[in-house]
């Protein structure tokens, strides 16, 4: 295949496409470098180092002699965009080029509208690229778990079979999005699943839990391979910061009571995912979703998990309970099925105490680089609540 990876530069771009390149398909890939100046902007940074794009792609050519060719362009330009795509005639465009922080989203009204403008604006650029020059190309959207929100009833896959006075049919399912960032992905759905409908292309929305782990087959091969690991409250994960901090001596922070429910995958899952997905198209005009997760976790029970981990380490830590700066429910049902890609043929690599001790291990090769002023949040959902962290 011919693969056009939208977000070459990120956390999953960049080992997507070492993926792809390593099954020996012919990768483009695209970035604006947009992570890496949010970053600048926060004064936030990796725990782990990166080198540059063009060092990676450089280093991934020294390696293993294939080439990948990644262009410096943001897909808001509608010319930039409609080039590329033609330039790359591609089989497959995975398309992770999104800001991706619910966090920053909420930040102010400045993040909130450049969050959803550079989403839902160059996912509508994409959409029409396909359509003029590679309109049977199947395009593969990193979508998000966080637009169900969390209701009261079993989260199906994509679409939900109802019955209304006496009448049946099969509709989206309903979202109840949590952020702006995570209204800008339900934007895209729709947007997705329209253009698919009218114009014929083959769509997979993948709505992603929450990714994490940063060793794949292909980082492991060399430093300058590495993907990013962020901790930080725009960027990070609730795990990734769970381990910076039992690795730094800090208590956990337990936003709230904990019971927040959610999907996890290991990266190496999320790459064969789209794998998966790639290898096994969609019809012309049919639009697909799959909830990519293999297991829910609360966030206390994760705690509970990290804290028992490191203490076997020799890293002893508490476990704390800071107000929650997030509107969301603490408490509540979250049943969401997740069998599509498991017969497509995913084996899932589940999260052992062997994997976390590994997570915890990776941190403390870096913990020069832990900036402790950065694990606590301060970005409020509600402004009029301004509870400084303890």
């Amino acid at each position: 295949m011919r693969a056009l990876v939208l977000g070459i530069d990120g956390y999953l771009g960049w080992p997507t496409a070492m993926r792809f390149s390593a099954a020996g398909h012919e990768v483009v890939g695209v970035d604006n470098l947009l992570r890496r100046r949010l970053h600048e902007e926060r004064g936030t940074d990796s725990l782990v180092p990166l080198v540059a794009l063009e060092e990676r792609v450089a280093a991934w050519r020294e390696l293993t002699g294939r080439h990948i060719e990644a262009r410096i362009g943001d897909l808001t330009d509608p010319d930039f965009t409609a080039r590329v795509v033609s330039d790359a005639r591609p089989d497959v465009i995975v398309h992770y080029a999104e800001q991706p922080s619910a966090p920053f989203s909420m930040l102010d009204q400045q993040r909130c509208v450049f969050t959803q403008v550079n989403n839902v604006v160059g996912t509508l650029n994409v959409l029409f690229a396909m359509r003029d020059h590679a309109p049977a190309a199947h395009l593969v959207k990193l979508g998000t778990m966080g637009e169900y929100g969390t209701p009261n009833i079993d989260i199906e896959e994509g679409f939900i079979d109802i019955e209304h006075n006496g009448r049946r049919d099969r509709l989206p399912y309903p979202k109840q999005p949590g952020s702006f960032y995570h209204l800008s992905k339900v934007h895209d759905s729709h947007n997705c699943m329209f253009a698919s409908r009218t114009w014929r292309l083959p769509v997979t929305e993948l709505n992603q839990g929450i990714v994490y782990g940063i060793r794949t087959d292909e980082t492991a091969l060399d430093d300058r391979l590495a993907t990013r690991f962020d901790y930080d409250e725009c960027f990070g994960t609730v795990l990734n910061r769970f381990c910076v901090q039992a690795v730094a001596g800090h208590r956990l922070t337990v936003y709230g009571e904990g019971g927040q429910t959610r999907g996890y995958l290991n990266i190496r899952d999320t790459l064969n995912c789209v794998m998966l997905s790639a290898l096994n198209p969609p019809a012309p005009g049919d639009y697909r979703v799959f909830n990519q997760f293999t297991e829910r976790f609360g966030v206390l029970e994760l705690a509970e998990r990290v804290a028992r981990v490191a203490g076997g380490l020799g890293l002893p830590v508490e476990v704390d309970h800071i107000p929650n700066p997030r509107i969301e429910r603490q408490q509540h049902y979250y049943h969401a099925r997740h069998t599509a890609l498991l017969e497509l043929g995913l084996r899932p690599a589940l999260l052992t105490d062997e994997v976390l001790a590994g997570m915890i291990d990776a941190v403390s090769r870096h913990r020069d680089r832990i900036d402790a002023g950065r694990m606590l949040p301060r970005i409020q959902w509600d402004p009029r609540d301004l509870r400084p962290p303890d």
